[in-house]
């Protein structure tokens, strides 16, 4: 597998190093509407309830001009076993993998691990893979023809492979961290969009 960065107007280019590889083991995710306030620290659980633009509510607690799409990496990749039941798809299809950090004054906040199936972009969603550093909240949220579907809520810890992609690119690993994952529609079509809160985030953001 190779590394990648988006570029121009192309999905996907620039090869440069190996893609990171995940497990078989993953974490455990339960619908949002399970999650108990109690179980989850901090300011968090108003996080991982959110139904509106997380890249707005960054954008809205960051000094002007101090908002920064980070992209991590883009390419052609097979999905996580439970990404493709959740897209719908068959299990070794690959997708469009987009991994992004989204930062405050140069601290990342926010993990963003997008998956959009070849299915998906056909006509509008097309765009969605050539976003290069644009916030993908930014492009959902103002389309009239999207619409959400099921949220799911998880605790990451070290054991799971996708707690280290998160958290790459801090300078110490916490214990664990919590995270979400969204299934969005546009124009009927899936994708799938995973937010990882990391410890830099503030709790008490309104």
């Amino acid at each position: 597998m190779i590394y990648v960065i988006a570029c121009g107007d192309r999905p996907v280019c620039g090869a440069a190093k190996l893609a990171p590889r995940y497990g078989s083991l993953e974490p455990y995710w339960i619908d949002s509407r399970r999650l108990h306030h109690w179980r989850v620290p901090g300011g968090l659980y108003s996080w991982l309830q959110d139904k509106g633009s997380l890249t707005a509510r960054i954008k809205s607690a960051c000094p002007a001009g101090a908002f920064r799409v980070r992209v991590r990496r883009q390419a052609w990749d097979k999905p996580l076993y439970s990404e493709s039941r959740l897209l719908g798809v068959r299990r070794g299809t690959i997708a469009i993998i987009r991994e992004v950090e989204l930062h405050c004054a140069g601290v990342p906040w926010v993990f963003a691990r997008t998956l959009i199936p070849s299915s998906s972009l056909d006509g509008p969603a097309r765009r969605l893979g050539r976003l290069g550093e644009r916030p993908l909240g930014e492009v959902l949220f103002s389309d009239p023809r999207m619409r959400r579907g099921t949220m799911e809520v998880a605790r990451l810890l070290p054991r799971h492979p996708l707690f280290w992609v998160a958290v790459n690119s801090l300078e110490q690993a916490p214990d664990m961290i919590w995270g979400r994952r969204t299934l969005f529609f546009l124009s009927g079509k899936p994708l799938l969009v995973n937010e990882i809160f990391l410890p830099d985030l503030p709790e008490d953001m309104p």
